[in-house]
């Protein structure tokens, strides 16, 4: 067997799942999303643009808080 085919999964703080292996994802509206990638991002913050993807928004969310805590009231 190859690593593909054992599933993983990882939370990263912050930001996405991180699939790993053979899996398919099935959101809210219960479409299925399949892929072939050994390793898929999936977004946890729900700002995504390509979600169920992960498009990296969840790092101009935690900029935007940082300013915000970092401006003076």
């Amino acid at each position: 067997m190859t690593d593909f085919e054992h599933a993983s999964v990882v939370l990263c703080p912050a930001g996405p799942m991180l699939l790993r292996g053979k899996h398919e994802i099935q959101d809210a509206d219960g479409k299925i999303h399949r892929t072939v990638r050994p390793v898929s991002a999936v977004c946890m913050c729900g700002g995504s643009a390509i979600k169920p993807w992960c498009d990296g928004t969840h790092r101009l969310l935690a900029a935007r808080a940082r300013d915000n805590d970092e401006t003076p009231g």
